[in-house]
């Protein structure tokens, strides 16, 4: 249905992490037509721009989704062709998710003249233990799934929030101007009983940038529901959708595939062609800090950067790099903050200095191309972008796949400081993964591991 649409699939990701369940797809970090062109010119038709969105405030989010919406519209248009936005979020449901929606509104607005019916909730991240059922979102922590408003994820120092169930999260979000009552919900009796038409029969009636609530716990209710999306828009609705990475996948009509091993990651001869890698860690939350523990148990050398140094203001950077550059020619090297949490007097002074310290990774990380490093890992999503963005100068990038299934992805860079040519980047969300995957990644890179 979608090539005989002629659609394109334009992913706003407030982080890197969202490509975690897609494959040969591009993702650009610069806000240019000419990148979105290049990148929606490929087969998958589809174009993730890597907006970062959850490192600044809410008018400067709004700012660039609405600038990078528009820009995706006009590339769409020039070629007479329509394309479906995205706005792809946490799947533990942090980021600026009201703001965010109502300025891809605007930008509807202004370009069509009207905005959507219907706005789909999708947070189900299948692969990482994320699914929604009875309207609850669910994460799977140690093991057991729990309601997400009872995990570390909805106490963040910026995005927090109390309810798990999405009805109520909504209004929660919205400050009271939507009533739960106010928001619509696709349960599954009516996914896997009703099928595709009966989904585009409950959509049909969104009027006015509804909400609407998706449950799914198994890829079939999501592909059911992308289904029964595109026969809505075939009769003529409109939907804009906040998602986690699963739905993505489904909505582009796209076929898992396998783990990278091997020749999969190093074309040339199945292993890495010499050199060392580089692991870069900046989110604390406890799941990173516990991977963090495994991987230096296994003895990497390790440089650890002063968080609170660095919020102080003393020139610390340079000395880090140092190291970090120097201990590169002699083997993998694990650059990490401190752990103790740092955070500001509200949530625009934590996000503040959020910011500053991944300034400083992502410019020790450039400093270290230096060492021509043979892979490189950044751990968290600020992190992963800005290393991307400002360590290696990534403006485009294909996703080749994933290190595990729908998670982890492996990125190439086709646009990037010359050092960063040629060198895998690989991104890894801070909420995903168990003890020793962050230690499996380093091994699977090494050529170590190869069972997928």
């Amino acid at each position: 249905m979608r090539a005989a649409d002629g659609l394109l699939l334009g992913v706003l990701d407030d982080d890197p992490t969202g490509s975690q369940a897609v494959h040969g797809v591009q993702v650009v970090t610069a806000l240019e037509e000419e990148a979105y062109a290049a990148a929606l010119a490929g087969p998958a038709a589809t174009c993730f721009v890597l907006t970062n969105t959850r490192s600044l405030d809410e008018p400067a989010a709004a700012e660039v989704n609405v600038r990078a919406a528009r820009g995706l519209v006009s590339v769409a248009e020039r070629r007479g062709r329509r394309v479906q936005l995205v706005s792809r979020s946490d799947s533990t449901l942090r980021g600026h998710v009201m703001a965010e929606v109502a300025a891809l509104e605007s930008a509807r607005r202004a370009t069509a003249g009207h905005g959507y019916d219907g706005v789909l909730l999708v947070p189900a991240f299948l692969e990482a233990g994320r699914l929604t059922a009875g309207d609850i979102h669910w994460a799977r922590v140690g093991g057991r799934l729990v309601p997400v408003g009872e995990t570390e994820f909805a106490r963040d120092a910026t995005f927090g929030y109390r309810a798990s169930n999405l009805r109520e999260f909504i209004a929660e979000k919205s400050g009271g101007t939507i009533g739960r009552d106010d928001v619509a919900s696709l349960g599954l009796a009516d996914i896997r009983l009703g099928g595709p038409e009966r989904v585009r029969e409950l959509l049909a009636g969104a009027r006015d940038g509804r909400w609407v609530v998706v449950n799914a716990t198994e890829y079939s209710d999501l592909e059911v529901v992308a289904a029964g999306v595109l026969m809505a828009e075939r009769a003529g609705s409109s939907f804009l959708f906040r998602t986690g990475p699963s739905f993505v996948r489904a909505l582009a009509g796209m076929d898992p595939r396998a783990p990278l091993r091997g020749a999969d990651i190093w074309p040339a001869g199945g292993r890495p062609p010499g050199g060392h890698g580089l692991v870069v860690v900046g989110s604390h939350v406890g799941q990173t800090s516990r991977q963090l523990a495994a991987l230096r148990a296994r003895g990497i050398a390790s440089v650890e950067l002063d968080v609170p140094a660095v919020v102080a203001g003393r020139e610390v950077a340079a000395e880090t790099a140092r190291q970090v550059t120097a201990a590169l020619h002699d083997g993998d090297v694990l650059l990490y903050t401190s752990r103790a949490v740092a955070t500001g007097a509200d949530g625009a002074g934590s996000l503040a200095i959020a910011r500053t310290v991944s300034a400083a990774l992502s410019r020790i990380a450039g400093q270290a191309l230096a060492a021509r490093p043979a892979w490189i890992v950044a751990k968290g999503g600020i992190t992963s972008h800005d290393i991307a963005q400002h360590g290696l100068g990534i403006r485009r990038a294909e996703v080749a796949g994933q290190l595990f299934p729908g998670v982890i992805s492996l990125l190439r860079p086709l646009d990037a400081a010359p050092g960063a040519m040629g060198v895998p980047y690989v991104v890894f969300a801070g909420n995903v993964g168990d003890d020793e995957t962050l230690a499996d990644v380093v091994a699977i890179l090494n050529g170590e591991r190869e069972e997928r």
